[in-house]
């Protein structure tokens, strides 16, 4: 997949199939749109195309620097790369590119830019300055410029019954089975890994610490979790807290992950953590070791767990 940071880098040489969308999250439902576009290209014997944008539109026409994303641009790139695409376009979404026509839209980049041939879209679609241009305006452009439109049902999309809001919320409710079944992939976390207060060293639950750079990243409910990762080539199983630490008075969130039989300096290594099963809420114990007796109980579970996961 090659991908470009601009509409006005991108150069096909041939007639391309094109959809458009934010794609946070990159699931199933989306994943139906896009795969539908690559077989339609492939058979066509054209190049398929996905135009995304980076920031959120709701960072610029809202200013709404609470909105929690699933996946990181690079996330999203790597989710859509592994569909099997030929080009994602990563445009920069301002004030400017959102005050353009529906035809503006259409005739400028779609037409002149992506040299579309065909355009694969989810229902009740809307594009354009105040979203004024829909699936109508569209199929007129359409025969205006010669290009073709073919639209989701709404059938096809409700069977699914997904949304990427439905996976935000699993998420902050602890329901990540639910999230993962959304996805078709496990949701994940991906940072650098940081030095902390070594307490779980002194009670021989060792973390890693991961520091998440995005503020934009969706951070799940806080709790515990049997997690995954690759680190050094290796794959390694573990068990992750997200929280506040209440039982040593912490204040801010920390993201500390305990690998099982894993000994290694992976000290500002970046690496990341696939969640596969939410073990329990974050709890205040009454002691440093009554945490320690409640860490040996997840660790036993965990195990439990990863008895019947399908990869262990």
């Amino acid at each position: 997949m090659e991908v470009t940071h601009s509409i006005f880098d991108f150069n096909p040489s041939q007639k391309t199939y094109v959809t458009i969308g934010t794609f946070d999250g990159v699931h199933i439902g989306h994943q139906k749109i896009i795969k539908k576009l690559i077989e339609d290209a492939k058979l066509s014997n054209k190049k398929s195309v996905v135009l995304t944008f980076f920031p959120h539109p709701r960072m610029v026409l809202q200013q709404d620097v609470t909105i929690q994303l699933i996946n990181t641009i690079q996330e999203r790139t790597q989710q859509l790369e592994s569909l099997g695409l030929d080009y994602l376009i990563i445009h920069p979404f301002d004030r400017e590119f959102s005050r353009l026509t529906a035809l503006d839209f259409v005739r400028d980049v779609l037409v002149n830019k992506l040299n579309i041939d065909k355009l694969i879209i989810g229902y009740d679609h809307h594009f354009g300055k105040n979203r004024e241009g829909n699936i109508e305006q569209l199929t007129e452009y359409s025969h205006l410029y010669d290009f073709n439109v073919e639209e989701i049902p709404a059938q096809d999309i409700d069977d699914v019954s997904v949304s990427s809001t439905k996976i935000r919320n699993a998420l902050l409710d602890g329901q990540l089975k639910v999230a993962n079944n959304y996805l078709g992939y496990n949701f994940s976390l991906s940072g650098k890994i940081v030095s902390g207060e070594q307490l779980g060293q002194k009670i021989g639950f060792p973390t890693a610490n991961i520091h998440i750079e995005e503020d934009y990243k969706l951070i799940p409910k806080t709790g515990a979790y049997v997690v995954k990762s690759t680190v050094n080539s290796q794959l390694i199983f573990g068990m992750m807290n997200i929280g506040v630490r209440p039982t040593v008075n912490g204040n801010n969130r920390t993201i500390e992950v305990h690998f099982f039989d894993f000994d290694a300096n992976i000290y500002h290594q970046q690496i990341t953590v696939e969640l596969l099963y939410f073990l329990r809420d974050e709890q205040k114990f009454n002691s440093v070791n009554e945490l320690k007796e409640q860490l040996e109980k997840d660790k036993r579970n965990a195990g439990e767990f990863l008895k019947s996961y399908a990869n262990f």
